[in-house]
């Protein structure tokens, strides 16, 4: 599992999957977003800017990431 220490409040989707190396760049992240291949808090998520805060976990081709402080 990957941890993103928050340095705002949140940190958007699309941000987070880049962020953690999951995919090599935000069009890569926007398109793996929009074909429903992302999970958020277990629900597949299609919107690249939502917001994550600190607890939220995110699952994106067997890997996990969660949002901390």
């Amino acid at each position: 599992m990957v941890q993103i220490k928050l340095r705002d409040e949140y940190i958007k989707l699309g941000q987070a999957i880049k962020a953690a190396g999951l995919v090599g760049s935000g069009a890569d992240a926007k398109s793996e977003i929009m074909e429903g291949k992302v999970k958020v808090n277990g629900q597949i998520e299609i919107q690249r800017g939502k917001k994550l805060h600190k607890g939220d976990k995110v699952e994106y081709n067997g890997e996990q990431i969660e949002i901390t402080e």
